[in-house]
C-alpha cells in the first residue's frame, strides 16, 4: 500500500517523539511540526479519570457523529502561553485509518472527544483561539512561575 511507506511510518514514530517530549501534552496534528498530511496522535492516558481508548494513531481522522456539548478549557502547543473557553461536542464518532492502513472507528466520550476534535482542527487550519465562546473573556494568559520565582517565593 504506498499510502502507508516507510517514509509516513517513519515520519509517525519522528512525531510521537515530538508529541513526547512535551509532558501533560495530549495530541498532536502533522501541521504542527510543517507536514501536511492528515495524521494526528492523540494520548490521554496518563490522565485515567477519563475514559479513553489509550495511544492513537489517525489518518484521515472523519468525525461521522456528535452529539451534545460541553464548554472547557483548552491549551495548545502551537499557542503555549495561553488557553481559552472553547465549546466541543460531548461525544462523537471517529473514523480513522491506522499507521498500518487498518479502518478503526471509535466512540468517544468526554475528555478524549474534546482532544480529537482538538486535533482534527489543526489538519482543517484551525487553532482553538478560532473558536473561543468570546473574545472578550474566553482566552487567558498560562501563569506559571519561573524557578527564579518559585525560589523567592517559596
Amino acid at each position: 500500500m504506498d499510502e502507508f511507506s516507510n517514509d509516513i511510518k517513519s515520519f509517525i514514530q519522528d512525531l510521537e517523539e515530538t508529541f513526547r517530549s512535551f509532558p501533560g501534552c495530549v495530541g498532536i496534528a502533522a501541521p504542527q511540526v510543517g507536514r501536511f498530511e492528515r495524521i494526528v496522535l492523540v494520548d490521554i492516558s496518563h490522565k485515567p479519570q477519563h475514559n479513553n481508548h489509550g495511544f492513537l494513531v489517525l489518518i484521515n481522522p472523519k468525525i461521522t457523529f456528535c452529539e451534545g456539548s460541553s464548554l472547557g478549557r483548552e491549551g495548545c502547543l502551537s499557542v503555549p502561553d495561553y488557553t481559552g473557553k472553547v465549546e466541543r461536542a460531548k461525544s462523537i464518532t471517529l473514523e480513522a485509518l491506522n499507521e498500518n492502513g487498518d479502518k478503526q472507528e471509535f466512540q468517544m466520550c468526554g475528555y478524549e472527544a474534546r482532544a480529537v476534535q482538538h486535533e482534527i482542527d489543526h489538519l482543517d487550519g484551525k487553532l482553538f483561539i478560532d473558536r473561543l465562546v468570546s473574545r472578550r473573556n474566553s482566552l487567558s494568559k498560562r501563569i506559571e512561575l519561573s524557578a527564579d520565582l518559585k525560589n523567592e517565593s517559596g
